[in-house]
């Protein structure tokens, strides 16, 4: 039986997918969840509560990786300043639950992979180009994914080999951003947002899930990468490629600015800026995208 792979956020868009693909590569895979449901032969779930910082400490003593994946959905709910304050817990927390049981079991697992985002860089718009070794923005968003980073950086002090994940926009068949989109453009009511012109930086699941497969098993890999596709995609660019893959050209006007702003309020930031960002480090690595056309990614998943 292969190595154990520990989830946290398994019972998610990303991670049912990564899963699944660890599945066919041989792993065991342990699941963290705040629920208890049915194991499988090869899937195992654990309980955890975050805000009492509970665990079962058996999910941690029997690992060989983990995956951390979990924290609230950024964009499910306005930013109110509890909200600000669950999205921001909920991943240094969670963070500091799994320390704080490595070390009480004295664990060392092969590599601690955490997930992250490219908000590190900042919800802002601009023409450069963003490296891993750009600073963090000090916007709410740069904030939660440097204090995110920042957590992860205690597995680093248990001498545990540790991954950042900074991911973009994941495109999913009829999960995440598209199951949102979908319903409009399918109906012919696509259109663009704001200027349009703020970047878009995309992947899609297959290739984030075995870049984290990579994080797994090559051990040169260590720190932030940055999981996108740089292509230069807007947002105009993105809704019309949506829509040509529905048969159609966008005839609807922008929606504007304002009028996102009143609807989400400070969360509207996340959909009206962009900036562009470099996979060139996990590259380096030997990594290899396999969907890097946005308008053949986009028919794909209509199929």
């Amino acid at each position: 039986m292969g190595k154990n792979v520990l989830i946290t956020g398994g019972t998610g868009f990303i991670g049912r997918y990564l899963t699944e693909k660890l599945l066919e590569r041989d792993y065991t895979v342990s699941i963290l969840s705040r629920n208890s449901k049915q194991n499988t032969d090869r899937v195992s779930y654990y309980i955890w509560d975050v805000d009492t910082q509970k665990i079962e400490e058996a999910a941690v003593s029997n690992a060989d990786y983990i995956i951390h994946l979990a924290g609230e959905n950024i964009t499910a709910k306005r930013w109110t300043s509890k909200r600000k304050k669950e999205i921001k817990e909920s991943r240094t927390k969670s963070t500091q639950l799994i320390y704080d049981t490595l070390k009480k079991l004295n664990k060392k697992v092969e590599v601690f992979v955490s997930a992250s985002g490219i908000g590190y860089y900042g919800a802002l718009n601009g023409e450069g180009i963003c490296t891993e070794s750009t600073l963090p923005a000090n916007d709410f968003v740069g904030t939660v994914c440097q204090e995110w980073e920042q957590s992860a950086d205690l597995i680093t002090s248990l001498g545990i080999r540790t991954v950042k994940i900074r991911t973009g926009l994941v495109l999913g068949k009829d999960e995440g951003i598209l199951k949102k989109l979908n319903v409009l453009f399918k109906n012919g009511l696509g259109s663009a947002l704001g200027s349009g012109k703020q970047y878009v930086p995309w992947i899609h699941i297959l290739d984030l899930s075995m870049m984290y497969i990579a994080a797994l098993e090559n051990k040169k890999m260590i720190g932030p990468y940055n999981a996108t596709i740089n292509d230069s995609t807007t947002n105009a660019i993105f809704c019309k490629s949506l829509a040509l893959s529905y048969g159609y050209v966008i005839w609807l006007p922008r929606v504007p600015a304002f009028i996102l702003r009143l609807y989400f309020g400070e969360l509207a930031a996340i959909v009206l800026t962009g900036r562009r960002v470099s996979s060139d480090k996990i590259k380096k690595q030997g990594f290899r995208f396999q969907f890097k056309n946005l308008n053949s990614t986009l028919k794909s998943l209509r199929k």
